[in-house]
């Protein structure tokens, strides 16, 4: 077989990405989310990964009542397949900071989930946009409680751990220390390397967790 017919070969390949940058999707997806983002969630058939990151970025951008909003996201939910999807669909979801407990309450929904993806939408929501005064203790109470028997499920609770340590560094050694903490060996482990790799985190504390490893 030639680079001709190889070129051929591929050209009849469902895609499933198409190499658009993540900026580009961005700025387009502010674009939909101006105008006709209905359309796009009506129709979107989330066959190539760009069009999943898509509609993870517009969910975050619309301006909407925020039930429908909340619904937009329920919705997009079973499609989140992938960290990079999954992380962008949560950070970009800002409007928790506006309506924190309608946010809250919706991912709730989702504490005791055995599914990996949906158990690291909660963490990584919760790690973006929950770290504050009013909500950093039941933070750490739901990190606890999260299925951690996946890889991304995991790591997504052991990141939002670290970035905890970072900004409540006091709560959250206490948190781990305490026989408050549940987290599985694996999940506790690699809390500990996060916080290790931080910049947000001292170097005292560093130092610390060399002793804590299970």
């Amino acid at each position: 077989m030639n680079i001709t017919e190889i070129n051929n070969e591929l050209k009849n390949i469902k895609r499933t990405s198409f190499g658009i940058s993540i900026p580009e999707l961005r700025k387009f997806a502010k674009k939909i989310a101006k105008h006709d983002y209905k359309v796009l969630f009506k129709g979107n058939k989330f066959d190539t990964f760009e069009l999943r990151l898509l509609h993870a970025f517009t969910i975050g951008y619309i301006k909407d009542d925020i039930e429908n909003i909340l619904k937009y996201f329920e919705d997009f939910i079973p499609y989140v397949d992938d960290w990079a999807v999954n992380d962008s669909l949560c950070q970009n979801f800002r409007i928790a900071r506006e309506y924190p407990t309608q946010v809250w309450n919706m991912l709730m929904k989702y504490k005791f989930s055995t599914k990996e993806f949906e158990s690291r939408i909660v963490s990584v929501t919760l790690l973006s946009h929950f770290l504050n005064d009013e909500y950093i203790d039941k933070v750490l109470d739901i990190l606890n409680i999260l299925n951690t028997n996946d890889y991304y499920s995991q790591m997504g609770v052991a990141w939002a751990v670290a970035t905890a340590m970072g900004k409540y560094p006091e709560k959250t050694l206490y948190y781990l220390k305490s026989d408050k903490n549940k987290l599985d060996k694996i999940t506790y482990n690699k809390s500990l390397q996060k916080i290790r790799e931080s910049f947000r985190v001292s170097d005292e504390i560093k130092k610390l967790t060399k002793q804590m490893k299970k």
